[in-house]
């Protein structure tokens, strides 16, 4: 007889109750999805949906379900519109469910949660996990997250668990609750109560408190080890029950989100690794270069080096290869930053005279990227012929060709593959111009001519890899996050276009449309992604990048974050970028347009080019360049002749013709020309679907769209609007939220999105729920009503800088311009009188600080930027401190540091001044000090904690009101 009823009171359920404020608009509703069957096995259609009511500004979603008693389980939540499809999931790790052990059946487990959002969850990211705040995350676990440990006896009394995350708590500190309650002390009893760790920086702790002395308000209150107790600023939290038709809840887990306090802000410097200088490097920045830096940026009050690409670009075997975007492997790092004198412990007499020998050949002011690579390489050539056995037989190297052969074996090929044949263009090498696995076994197989230079790769690849390790382990172990740079594309003839050409679209070209670095667009010359292609294995390629940087890097900066909603796609026949179209996007359908009345489409899509263009652009040379360029179709009109109808047979035909004599002074001017004409058309038809057009970016500024009758153009401009400002976005932030996912999970970086350039509306909103930092610079701000960005008025969700790599510094662009420098001494310094022509520092300081100050997560200065602090170090011409120039594709980056790092740390007047600016903005961690206006903290003497915050929050508690509001 026991058994049956055993089983009959084991199937007694229990009643599970959620609630969530969330405010949603019309049409939408918030759904629990979880991982049991009753909360849909992570199938959100076959979820729990709840429903809404308001509760005074508040709009609250509930619902109870029944659940047998030893119920647990994963859940999240989610929005979603009446079909129910996810509009949006929140942030962070699943939650959990897990039943108190006295739990009767039909007793109801209210669970009490916040949504959790993006930007609560970046504290969750290596870069203050286990950098910045390392410390606070080692406590021993001491309760299972989720479980009531105290037991009900009496029918009057309520269990209520209380949950917060403290992610930027210190080790040994402490956090209670304090309230309403006599169980929380009621604001001035015995302290309140205390919470337990409970791993993962969530604190936790339960008590029994009487049904009568709700509603409860509350708040946390941390203490530090250093005598602080700090109490959330802001208002009250409250905790309410509602009567219910049977019963009260019994038990209530409050998920209280995070601890609310003052936003953590902080610093850092930007620098390109070629450009740092140091005693010990060979003719360029190097990895272990990055200790220094480290020790540099610890003394100036930094939390954060970032850094340019340093994957291996040695494409063309020259110093086109100095572009840091172009990447010949996404995984292998650059030979260009291998300290050689590392290499090995003995190094012999004629290796060290050579080494200093080539110190001083290339210690020059700027980068000697051809040179510095043939050195370094030469050394470490005869390093390998000496170490090779030993190195190969440590357990060390094998660990590291086991976890990363997989990339390693393909790199070392195509090396070999590349300086076999002469050429990194993989089309021609004949039998391994396809990649399959069979062939390169073969081409590394041990006993193979070439298995020394394969392993020659491997070796330094392995070298490489100790050396950034050993340079990351060290800026953890100081608490300076390393942010690593994501390119947006790779190079046309690289490993990974050779591995894996189905991801890639070979026959297009990425850029960007006109913006503020290029008025007529830019080519980078990359092929564009096949996205379908590689969504197949859930993003794999870019699963595998991001798995790979996260060994260095902290933080990532994503280059041209709007490549991952859409990308400027160019074809490969393009040399400049204007003439591009959106992927993916919209088109403009032969049908649609011609029931606006278009229909002439070969005029529009064809380059509009007649006579008196052609006079007026070429004057006496017109004649011979109309025969050499073009055919007459009819009377005064042109078209190109087919040799020469893009870009690159424009290129080809002016350097073989053998007319060039004719204008052998003036080529650049005559293809400046002629690309110009060939641009000139209004609509850009697709070369895989003729029915489908493009309008070409600017067009109104083209004599093909001048020359149009008013109704044409007049539709024309709608229709223009239409396509780059409206009809896309719903797609693009589709795209976004299928891509950009699945990098921010790849990893537990800190990622920050370039965001520069043709903003569409859906990228700041899709940054922000993905809980993505952007980048704000002074002069490229967004706002069309102001020339100048303000600082003050940045979000808190970005990264914000006077300059970056891609502009001229700080101090040149206030040379460039007298009246532009003018402006912004009036509209910015608010002042009338006529600024100084040089960036003196006092101007300096003036940009600086604004940035310091602002409210910006981030804020990272270009270091040329931060020396123009200080009168000596402005001697160098500024415009010779510009690492890049976007309007030239073939620009030389090879800026460097005209000063060592070992000077900048025996500099104890720029590292003080630099540190005032970080102390003063309140961007240092840990703060020297706290405020005696601060009305949150309060420090406090003695050494019993619980003690301590009962006196705290005794002679707090009857000014909870005004506290309250002063912290608002």
């Amino acid at each position: 007889m026991d058994g049956p009823v055993s089983q009959k009171k084991s199937l007694k359920m229990v009643n599970l109750s959620f609630r969530l404020p969330y405010y949603t608009q019309w049409g939408q509703s918030i759904l629990v999805s979880g991982s049991e069957p009753l909360l849909g096995s992570w199938n959100v259609k076959k979820g729990f949906l709840l429903s809404p009511f308001h509760q005074g500004q508040e709009l609250i979603w509930c619902g109870r379900i029944a659940v047998p008693k030893g119920f647990h389980c994963e859940y999240s939540y989610y929005l979603v519109d009446g079909d129910l499809n996810v509009l949006r999931w929140e942030a962070g790790k699943k939650r959990k469910i897990s039943l108190p052990e006295g739990i009767q059946g039909e007793e109801v487990l209210e669970l009490h949660d916040l949504w959790q959002t993006a930007s609560e969850t970046l504290f969750f990211r290596s870069a203050f996990k286990n950098v910045i705040f390392s410390e606070g995350w080692k406590s021993d676990l001491e309760v299972t997250p989720g479980t009531f440990q105290k037991s009900l006896d009496r029918e009057d009394t309520i269990s209520v668990q209380f949950k917060i995350s403290c992610p930027k708590l210190g080790d040994g500190s402490s956090v209670f609750v304090v309230g309403s309650s006599t169980q929380l002390g009621d604001w001035k009893g015995q302290g309140g109560l205390k919470l337990s760790y409970a791993g993962e920086s969530l604190w936790q702790a339960d008590c029994v408190i009487w049904k009568y002395e709700f509603p409860i308000k509350y708040k946390y209150c941390q203490y530090d080890n250093t005598g602080n107790a700090s109490l959330e600023p802001g208002p009250n939290r409250e905790l309410t029950i509602e009567p219910a038709e049977k019963s009260f809840p019994r038990y209530i887990a409050l998920s209280d989100g995070t601890f609310r306090e003052k936003p953590w802000r902080g610093a850092g410097v930007a620098i390109p690794m070629f450009s740092v200088r140091s005693d010990d490097d060979l003719g360029v920045g190097e990895f272990l270069d990055l200790k220094l830096l480290v020790d540099w940026a610890v003394e100036s009050g930094f939390h954060l080096i970032q850094l340019l690409p340093v994957n291996d670009t040695s494409v063309h075997g020259m110093w086109w290869d100095s572009y840091p975007y172009s990447s010949l492997s996404v995984f292998a790092l650059h030979p260009l930053y291998l300290r050689v004198q590392a290499l090995s412990e003995n190094i012999p007499e004629d290796i060290k005279q050579e080494i200093l020998k080539e110190k001083e050949r290339l210690a020059g002011k700027d980068v000697d990227y051809d040179a510095t690579m043939a050195a370094k390489l030469s050394i470490a050539r005869k390093f390998f012929s000496v170490d090779k056995d030993k190195v190969f037989a440590s357990n060390s190297f094998q660990k590291f060709l086991s976890e990363n052969e997989e990339w390693l074996k393909p790199y070392a090929a195509f090396c070999f593959l590349r300086d076999f044949f002469e050429t990194s263009d993989h089309t021609q090498w004949g039998l391994f111009a396809h990649y399959s696995t069979k062939k390169l076994e073969k081409l590394v197989s041990e006993g193979t001519l070439q298995y020394d230079i394969i392993c020659f790769h491997y070796y330094i690849q392995y070298h490489l890899h100790l050396q950034l390790s050993e340079a990351a382990t060290y800026a953890r172990k100081k608490k300076v996050v390393l942010k690593g740079d994501l390119p947006i594309g790779v190079d046309r003839n690289s490993v990974d276009t050779w591995v894996h050409p189905n991801l890639f679209r070979m026959n297009t070209s990425t850029g960007a449309p006109p913006d503020f670095f290029d008025k007529n667009g830019q080519n980078w010359g990359f092929p564009t992604y096949n996205w379908e292609e590689m969504s197949k294995d859930n993003y794999g390629w870019w699963r595998a990048r991001l798995t790979q940087m996260a060994k260095y890097f902290t933080a990532y900066r994503i280059d041209h974050i709007l490549g991952f909603f859409r990308i400027w796609e160019l074809p490969e026949h393009a040399i400049t970028g204007l003439i591009g179209r959106f992927r993916p996007s919209i088109a403009l359908s032969q049908e649609e347009l011609e029931r606006e009345g278009i229909w002439d489409f070969n005029r529009l899509s064809q380059p509009y080019v007649r006579l008196q263009m052609l006079l007026d652009n070429f004057g006496v040379l017109w004649a011979v360049i109309a025969s050499v360029f073009f055919d007459e179709y009819q009377k005064q009109c042109y078209k190109f002749k087919e040799d020469c109808d893009t870009e690159k047979k424009i290129v080809s035909k002016l350097r073989s013709c053998p007319d060039l004599l004719l204008w052998a002074d003036k080529e650049d001017k005559v293809q400046k020309e002629l690309f110009d004409l060939l641009k000139n058309i209004v609509l850009i038809r697709d070369p895989e679907d003729a029915r489908k057009f493009y309008p070409r970016f600017n067009m109104e500024d083209t004599s093909s769209f001048k020359d149009l009758d008013d109704h044409s153009k007049n539709v024309l401009k709608r229709l223009y609007y239409d396509y780059y400002f409206v009809r896309q976005d719903a797609l693009w932030r589709q795209n976004a939220l299928k891509t950009l996912p699945v990098l921010l999970s790849s990893s537990d970086m800190l990622a920050c999105g370039e965001d520069l350039g043709f903003i569409p509306s859906c990228v700041h909103p899709v940054m922000q729920e993905l809980g993505l930092i952007g980048l704000r610079i002074q002069r490229m701000h967004n706002e069309p009503d102001l020339e100048f960005g303000i600082p003050s008025n940045y979000s808190y969700m970005t990264v914000c800088a006077p300059s970056c790599h891609d502009c001229s510094t700080m101090r040149a662009w206030w040379e460039e311009d007298a009246e532009r420098r003018e402006r912004f001494y009036r509209t910015v310094v608010a002042s009338e009188e006529i600024p100084p022509s040089r960036c003196t520092p006092a101007v300096a300081d003036f940009i600086l600080r604004q940035h310091f100050d602002s409210p910006s997560m981030w804020a990272i200065f270009p270091v040329q930027d931060l020396l123009a602090l200080k009168e000596e170090y402005t001697t160098r011409p500024a415009a010779e401190e510009t690492i890049n120039d976007p309007t030239n594709p073939k620009h030389y980056w090879r800026f460097r540091l005209h000063v060592t790092v070992e000077t900048l740390l025996k500099d104890e007047e720029l590292t003080q001044t630099i540190k005032d600016l970080v102390v003063s903005s309140g961007r240092l961690y840990p703060p020297t000090g706290r405020a005696d206006t601060d009305a949150i903290s309060e420090k406090l003497q003695g050494e019993n904690a619980e003690e301590k915050i009962s006196q705290f929050v005794h002679s707090n508690g009857s000014q909870l009101t005004e506290v309250a509001a002063a912290c608002k």
